[in-house]
């Protein structure tokens, strides 16, 4: 497929703008290019055609099954976006005077008043832009409010190792030195391995929960328990939430701060769909130190993180998580969690007499598979596995992740996904697995049907190509 550079013709276009009805403003010279870019000139039918041809080669949870593991890639209701575009919401400027959008203010109220009532925690900012900017925000919170007491010592954070990658990125982003806690055999946190990590330069605990290979840490009580006798605060990783949303509450728990992605379990677009939103919520004693642009207006307050995103975050998002919460009800919310957990376990039962589990015990909204043993047995690998989904118009499950389980594919079917659709992935994994012990080779070349077969992973990764060089 030709790139959009490769179909430019000179003296092509299309008109775009509507003419300009306001006088002209001309540039400084050094404000000025040196020369002028070098956008591609195209008619719209081939600009339109374009688009259509690459739209067609992406796939999407509107185009088929979506089984991301620990992304929540489910549905997202077209109500969502038909609200969020209304012009009250559209077309409106974040510098406007504040009583000229108390419409959006009064949203952004409600919203924040029902996350933390499905939170359980006091207030929130919805500045982060998204999970991982959610976490460091978060720490940043955890870091102000012990140097706030004076206590500079406290520089470690602890993370289990059944933890989301970017949580020992965040920590060390806030300056913290990261304390890996291993599982033990049933994928929770090692108790007693974490009573020995705390300690008066304990910062806190960052925990997913449910984790990452899909269960819901049966000692949660007790692991908060351990990190406040220590002096640390502790913080939830809420990117798992979409399982226990409505059921239980991390602050109930005994966490003090917590993030949750809108973009995954409130059902607004994730990733290339975006952009995202990670709210931070907080209890009471940490609401001081807040990014600034709070709700009720920022007025002075100097023990504030800063401002971590302009004004109040991507708004357009929490509508949409807004309009999700507001159709469902409370009953609905604990409705989608509840399905999310009985699709994940139903998925699991029908794939476990073919592939083995990394562990044999329920799941929350994922499961992990571990093909150590299929490798070993036929040289089909996770990767392999992978990529013959493609031929079948499944998006794979996350590879090789979390890092604890050997040749692992993690499978998140969601609550958006009907009976039919699990039985017919369940039949496309139950027939590779078969296919894996009676032609391995061809799974080896496997996808054979994608616009792309398998290219050399290893060189893309390490001389990727992402600009197009018009010299060439």
């Amino acid at each position: 497929m030709e790139l959009i550079f490769e179909r430019s013709r000179a003296g092509r276009g299309n008109q775009v703008l509507p003419e300009c009805d306001v006088p002209e403003y001309k540039l400084g010279g050094d404000m000025l290019r040196a020369e002028a870019p070098k956008l591609p000139e195209i008619s719209e039918g081939d600009l339109s055609r374009h688009y259509a041809a690459l739209a067609r080669r992406c796939h999407g949870v509107c185009s088929g099954f979506y089984p991301l593991g620990s992304c929540t890639m489910k549905y997202n209701p077209k109500l969502n976006e038909k609200i969020a575009a209304l012009p009250g919401w559209n077309n409106i400027h974040p510098l406007q005077p504040d009583e000229t959008v108390q419409g959006c203010l009064e949203a952004l109220t409600i919203a924040e008043k029902f996350l933390c009532e499905i939170f359980g925690f006091d207030g929130l900012s919805f500045q982060p832009a998204a999970g991982a900017h959610g976490e460091f925000t978060g720490l940043l919170l955890i870091k102000a409010y012990h140097h706030a007491r004076g206590d500079f010592k406290r520089t470690k954070m602890i993370i289990p190792d059944a933890a989301h990658g970017t949580n020992p990125a965040s920590a060390t982003m806030c300056g913290f030195t990261t304390v890996t806690i291993p599982s033990n055999e049933y994928g929770m946190v090692d108790i007693e391995k974490l009573k020995e990590a705390v300690g008066d330069d304990t910062a806190g605990l960052m925990l997913t929960n449910p984790n990452t290979v899909g269960l819901f840490d049966r000692n949660i009580l007790e692991i908060t328990k351990i990190v406040h006798e220590a002096g640390g605060l502790c913080y939830y990783d809420g990117a798992n939430l979409n399982a226990v949303m409505g059921v239980v509450r991390p602050g109930d728990m005994g966490f003090d701060v917590m993030h949750s992605n809108l973009h995954k379990t409130f059902s607004t677009p994730h990733g290339g769909g975006g952009p995202g939103s990670g709210p931070v919520a907080c209890k009471d004693f940490l609401l001081p130190y807040l990014p600034t642009s709070v709700l009720g207006g920022s007025g002075n307050r100097p023990d504030s993180v800063g401002q971590v995103k302009a004004f109040f975050g991507n708004f357009n998002v929490v509508i949409k998580a807004l309009t999700y919460i507001l159709s469902l009800g409370a009953e609905g919310i604990r409705e989608a969690a509840e399905n999310a957990v009985l699709n994940a376990n139903y998925m699991k039962t029908l794939l476990a007499p073919y592939y083995d589990m990394a562990y044999d015990s329920i799941c929350m909204h994922e499961f992990v598979m571990t093909l150590e043993g299929l490798k070993k047995e036929t040289g089909v690998t996770a990767i392999d596995v992978a990529k013959a989904l493609l031929d079948e118009g499944i998006h794979p499950p996350t590879m090789y992740f979390p890092l604890i389980v050997h040749e692992a594919l993690m499978i998140e079917p969601t609550e958006t996904e009907s009976k039919e659709t699990m039985d017919e992935a369940a039949q496309v994994f139950i027939e590779i697995a078969k296919r894996a012990r009676e032609n391995a080779e061809d799974l080896h070349s496997a996808p054979h049907t994608t616009p792309i077969g398998r290219p050399d992973e290893t060189r893309a990764a390490r001389t990727p190509v992402v600009r197009y060089s018009f010299d060439a």
